[in-house]
């Protein structure tokens, strides 16, 4: 998996405002292949178990509180370079600071709602991937 693919998630806030089509558009005109993709609602626990990094974290439990609150979509993409490429088609993770035209910028309302999650290393988009998706739902 390393190199050639990363993992996303659509996050409550911008599925709620119906940018889930937008922000896959912009994944798609990206040059980004969709290798599995489900929507979901997850659990407090879930959640909870996704950001496990950060348990003890002052934003933890609002965190987890927030990504639990709605529908997500999950997402394994693949194209060269992966996760370095589509954390650049994201921006950075406060949206007020993230260049313009990308998906943060356009779609956030807030740095804890900041529109997606994007894997930050070949080794937790692995991770990540795995925590949604079985090898039989990967094409």
């Amino acid at each position: 998996m390393n190199g050639n693919l990363t993992f996303t998630m659509i996050k409550p806030t911008a599925f709620k405002n119906n940018n889930a089509g937008a922000i896959l558009k912009m994944i798609n005109e990206g040059g980004f292949i969709i290798k599995a993709m489900k929507l979901t609602l997850l659990t407090p626990e879930l959640a909870g178990d996704f950001y496990a990094i950060h348990k003890g974290k002052p934003f933890y439990e609002s965190l987890v509180e927030f990504m639990s609150s709605g529908p997500i979509i999950a997402a394994v993409l693949e194209k060269e370079n992966a996760v370095e490429d589509y954390r650049k088609l994201i921006g950075t993770t406060n949206p007020e600071n993230a260049e313009e035209g990308t998906i943060r910028k356009r779609y956030a309302t807030s740095l804890q709602q900041n529109a997606v999650h994007g894997s930050d290393s070949d080794e937790n988009a692995t991770l990540e991937a795995d925590f949604f998706f079985s090898k039989f739902e990967r094409f």
